[in-house]
């Protein structure tokens, strides 16, 4: 009867210990504060956590008294701690996260001497006709846009390209995602491209 008694009782003090905690996480190594996205969100010693998305936000349900600590690549780790004096079930932070880089100046390498020396060779380059032609080719339009469709993307695109997706997906979970048509910009632009005849029939 006792047991019976104080479950309902520890089920009202956990629920008052949990709070919805959100924020965004910048860039504050700068004057202009730029989002710092998927960046690590943990709480110490209970194995969880989650990441920031695109734009810098996160939301998670944390505890009274959580040490939460924020990492990100080519920052420096910072660690805050939830107040117990909280009132409110829901707590807001702008967390700011200082790069732990080290930039070095920049070398710029030559094939000649120095830069009178280069000068020199460059303004006696003989540029051929075939040379001229090749160039031209290497800029054109054509060119370019057949470079475009047929190089994939490297590992950094892909990865950026995956964790975006990773991020869009985990925003919406729980909810329902938001669907194009009723968006009046899809419904724009599906109108701009049967008017252009994108839709026609390719012989």
């Amino acid at each position: 009867m006792i047991l019976t008694a104080f479950l309902p009782h520890a089920k009202a003090q956990l629920q008052e210990d949990l709070i919805q905690f959100s924020g965004m996480v910048l860039d504050g190594s700068e004057e202009m504060l730029a989002p710092v996205p998927y960046t690590n969100i943990v709480v110490k010693g209970k194995g969880r956590g989650t990441y920031s998305d695109f734009s810098g936000f996160f939301s998670i349900v944390v505890e009274k008294g959580d040490e939460i600590q924020f990492s990100a690549i080519g920052y420096k780790t910072e660690t805050m701690v939830i107040p117990d004096s909280l009132e409110d079930s829901r707590y807001s932070l702008v967390q700011l996260l200082t790069r732990d880089t080290i930039n070095l100046p920049v070398a710029v390498i030559f094939p000649w001497p120095s830069r009178e020396h280069f000068r020199l060779e460059f303004l006696a380059m003989d540029v051929t006709t075939e040379m001229q032609r090749r160039a031209a080719e290497n800029v054109a339009e054509e060119s370019l846009r057949r470079m475009r469709n047929e190089v994939g993307m490297d590992g950094n695109e892909n990865a950026d390209y995956y964790l975006r997706q990773q991020a869009s997906n985990y925003y919406y979970i729980g909810q329902t995602p938001p669907m194009n048509i009723f968006n009046p910009i899809a419904w724009k632009q599906f109108f701009d491209a049967w008017k252009r005849g994108d839709f026609k029939k390719k012989e």
